[in-house]
């Protein structure tokens, strides 16, 4: 198990952890939660030795591999797939020596170990997982640079559940997936065989993969049974109890006070008046646990305009004379609340664009408002704030002419508070910098607000606060997210952007995450099994077609070996002379052929597998 025990750690003067303690049993799946600037990654980068204890001990069992994702994969010409295979070490270690080795017993324990991390089906698992967080067939075989840091990161994250760690650290690793990956991490943590510690602010992902909370809090740790969901009733029911415990020690200390003040004078009644002065101090107080600012969005009322804002008939789109969405018939309404759905490479962020005005249409008639007003938010707008200003020099550059005061009271309302608005951007926090990005966003009054992957870097606080300030506002809402929490309680109309077209999607969220899992999950059988059964990918048939050749592989080589070594046993001298030595040949020979009998043995169910797939 991970044991945290009495730690104490300060970066720059300011205690992050004080004498906290926790335990996290072995194969517990664990969100760590907290707010922002509270000290998860650090307490990742404690545990994983990166940083040195000041105070305390952090123990895990002896050899216990520890995985996380620290940064994304170089962009070299090794391709994705070779990338993700070469981070199970223990294989590539093996599969080198079983290239090398001469001795058969060795040969032997090699293979007998490469069958028990079952290592010939590693280039099937490193696809399927690959496969999960967006990439084709054809991607996996192209190279690291030809993708960028976002995607690189995604295959740093399919290297490390590859691996499969005894402890795997994943830090908001939801915060560069889209929606379909999301769901299928979440799907694939739940059936992970070790333990996983997860920092994250998505309740959704809180409330289905984890079993426990371990909640960073006031420079202590807290470990909860349960997931977010029951996480926050005991919080609430916690603090209910302390509140009420609070108001009865006051009502208790005034009235024993009462009796003091009344009766101190007096000699008949000084002996029982100093009593309960010693009552008072010896009282232990209780205190009512403090609301901490509570985090706000305000954004501005735009005017009512006459409905559709945004009308497309049988419009097309895409770039140059290539077109990616076409037959679109789409009306948006100042009341509407739509998330796109779709996979990556559908066209969501070309549909963004075309609605934003960043797109010009191909065909089609395309009417809007003229007094329209959009505003646009995507995570890559954070990336592009000037960070050598300060969030008050954003607001200036944009509007010259409002006042200072009024000025800092906006950002006020988006939690950047009087610090905050003199700090550089370059020094704030993930979630401040996105909170001055939707500010900017929402600067004009927009009729229309397109978010595309608002949450990232926002914590859960700061993610309940965007939910009431998007259904408070009377604008329209177009959502592009990985945070079902937000969808589902923003949304009201779904739009599924596939196969070159937009069309309504009529089910709800929940019936659309299950026939994402449903579709990466083995067909159930039915009663005619052979109709049941889907048609292997390209990319599985190529997998069998590799685990079959190294077998054969692997074959002809104890088979040479077995060659060798029949001649060596075929020296009359050994007989006569040399006695000794043959019971050391006679016994690698028969290693050899025990090693080949299951080497054989695998080949054979690697053809058979085959086979079937190609029938």
């Amino acid at each position: 198990m991970l044991r945290i025990t009495d730690l104490t750690f300060n970066i720059e003067g300011r205690p992050l952890f004080e004498a906290a303690s926790a335990t996290i049993p072995t194969g517990h799946k664990v969100g760590l939660i907290g707010r922002n600037g509270a000290g998860k990654t650090t307490l990742f980068k404690l545990i994983r030795g990166e940083l040195p204890l000041e105070g305390g001990t952090i123990s895990l069992p002896a050899r216990a591999r520890i995985g996380g994702v620290a940064q994304e994969v170089p962009g070299n010409e090794v391709s994705l797939l070779d990338t993700v295979l070469a981070a199970d070490t223990e294989r590539a270690q093996l599969l080198s020596e079983a290239e090398t080795a001469t001795d058969p017993a060795r040969i032997g324990e090699v293979q007998t170990r490469l069958a028990d991390i079952d290592a010939w089906s590693a280039e099937a698992r490193a696809s399927s997982i690959l496969r999960g967080l967006g990439f084709d067939a054809a991607e996996q075989l192209m190279p690291c640079s030809a993708f960028s840091g976002g995607w690189r990161m995604r295959v740093a994250l399919a290297a490390v559940l590859f691996s499969q760690p005894d402890y795997l650290l994943l830090d908001e690793p939801t915060n560069y997936l889209d929606l379909e990956g999301a769901l299928w991490l979440e799907n694939y943590l739940v059936k992970y065989p070790h333990t996983v510690l997860i920092i994250s602010h998505d309740r959704e992902l809180l409330n289905r993969a984890v079993g426990g909370i371990l909640h960073l809090e006031d420079r202590k740790l807290t470990y909860y049974s349960g997931n977010y969901d029951q996480f926050a009733r005991q919080r609430a029911a916690q603090r209910a109890i302390l509140t009420a415990a609070a108001k009865k020690q006051d009502a208790r200390r005034a009235h024993l006070q009462s009796f003091v003040d009344r009766f101190k004078a007096k000699a008949s009644k000084a002996k029982q008046a100093q009593s309960r002065v010693k009552m008072l101090e010896k009282m232990e107080t209780i205190r009512a646990p403090e609301d901490a600012a509570r985090t706000v969005f305000s954004f501005p009322e735009p005017e009512e305009l006459s409905p559709p804002i945004i009308s497309i008939e049988n419009g097309s789109v895409g770039y140059g004379d290539t077109v990616v969405l076409r037959n679109l018939n789409l009306r948006i309404d100042q009341d509407d609340r739509i998330a796109l759905l779709g996979k990556n490479g559908q066209g969501k962020s070309t549909l963004s664009k075309l609605l934003s005005g960043r797109l010009a249409a191909m065909g089609g008639k395309t009417t809007q408002s003229s007094k329209l007003r959009i505003g646009f938010f995507a995570q890559h707008q954070v990336d592009e704030l000037r960070i050598e200003e300060t969030p008050l020099q954003h607001l200036l550059r944009e509007r010259p002419a409002e006042g200072q005061a009024r000025l800092r009271a906006r950002l006020a309302s988006f939690g950047l508070g009087a610090a905050q608005a003199e700090t550089e951007v370059g020094r704030l926090s993930g979630g401040q910098k996105a909170r001055l990005s939707l500010l900017l966003a929402t600067l004009p009054a927009p009729h229309l607000l397109i978010l595309d992957e608002p949450t990232n870097h926002l914590d859960i606080e700061s993610r309940e606060a965007l939910v009431e300030a998007l259904t408070a506002y009377s604008g329209a809402v177009i959502l592009v997210s990985h945070d079902m929490h937000l969808l589902s309680m923003v949304a009201d109309r779904l739009w599924l952007v596939s196969d070159g077209t937009v069309r309504p999607y009529e089910e709800d969220l929940e019936t659309y995450r299950k026939m994402l899992l449903q579709s990466d999950a083995p067909a159930k059988a039915k009663d005619k099994p052979k109709e049941a059964a889907p048609k292997p990918s390209r990319d599985q048939i190529m997998a069998l077609r590799a685990d079959v050749r190294k077998c054969e592989e692997r074959v002809n080589k104890l088979n040479e070996m077995g060659d060798k070594l029949a001649k060596k046993l075929a020296d009359p001298t050994l007989y006569d002379e040399r006695k000794d030595e043959l019971v050391v040949w006679q016994k690698k020979y028969a290693e050899l052929r025990e090693a080949l009998e299951r080497a054989e043995g695998m080949w054979m169910t690697a053809l058979e597998k085959l086979e079937k797939a190609e029938a």
